[in-house]
């Protein structure tokens, strides 16, 4: 029986990262993980809702908690920002229950939903090793993945009761992960460290140096490409790869793909885009 899942994609898998949206089906149908769309759920916030109006970020994400109760489905997500914000405000609702009452007096009189604190999050990288199993992935390879690849987990999901049963201050499943793929994982100490992404339109400077001293960090532990378990901070990474080296004097060019893609390549889908990353990875260089 396939494990079923309320699917939140994350804040810009539909524009900014379409990669993501194709693969993370794709990833889910070979491991046998069914996915039922939240139609209509919103963003997240990604923290930067919640710093202009926090009570408004805490109850669209209520809402998304609701819908996904109604289905009586836990949450899923490809994106590690999107699953950690998600995750500190359901614990604030469980925790808190005049702010409880409150946002569902706002959801009752709105949409018609209450949330009564049933639903998880889950990150696809948790869901993998903890309720799928590495054996099960192992059995699914036909194109294993013979580089060096510096996980990127991001800040977010690694707290306490958000990142499965990985250490949140010293984790491991991405790195289990990559070598049960054929890959060699890189340790690199930024594979935690923010690139800033909520404030690239204000900070953009500050921002495009933490994205430069990531990637460099990555790239001095001998890394060939970065795979990235957030889509958020997957499109920093990648799309300001030119401006962050510029601003920095760093070198930042390296390719840097999502982890869904990446198991999309090493489960035998997708070998025209395959293609074109061993390309990339053959002629590219300093």
């Amino acid at each position: 029986m396939p494990l079923k899942y309320a699917y939140h994609p994350g804040n810009i898998a539909h524009s900014s990262a379409p990669e993501v949206s194709q693969t993370m089906p794709t990833v889910c149908r070979t491991l046998g993980i069914k996915l039922t769309s939240l139609e209509g759920a919103t963003s997240c916030g990604a923290g930067i809702i919640r710093q202009a109006n926090d009570m408004l970020q805490i109850t669209l994400n209520a809402r998304t908690f609701a819908m996904a109760e109604s289905l009586g489905m836990e949450i899923i997500t490809p994106c590690a920002a999107t699953a950690g914000n998600l995750h500190e405000d359901l614990k604030r609702l469980r925790e808190d229950p005049i702010l409880l009452s409150k946002v569902n007096d706002i959801l009752e009189r709105n949409t018609g939903l209450t949330f009564n604190a049933e639903t998880e999050i889950n990150h696809i990288l948790h869901v993998i090793v903890d309720e799928i199993g590495l054996d099960k992935l192992e059995s699914k390879i036909k194109n294993p993945i013979p580089y060096s690849v510096a996980g990127y987990y991001g800040p977010n999901m690694q707290q306490e009761g958000a990142c499965g049963n990985d250490d949140a201050f010293d984790p491991v499943y991405m790195e289990n992960l990559l070598e049960s793929i054929g890959a060699t994982p890189v340790l690199w100490e930024s594979r935690t460290q923010s690139v800033g992404v909520p404030g690239l339109f204000s900070e953009e400077p500050t921002v495009l140096k933490q994205t430069a001293s990531v990637i460099s960090d990555a790239k001095s532990e001998g890394a060939d490409l970065i795979v990235s378990a957030c889509t958020l901070s997957h499109t920093i990474l990648d799309v300001y790869q030119g401006k962050a080296s510029r601003v920095s004097g760093l070198s930042t060019n390296i390719p840097v793909i999502h982890l869904t893609e990446l198991l999309s390549f090493a489960f035998g889908h997708y070998n025209n885009r395959l293609a074109q990353l061993k390309t990339r990875l053959a002629v590219i260089g300093d």
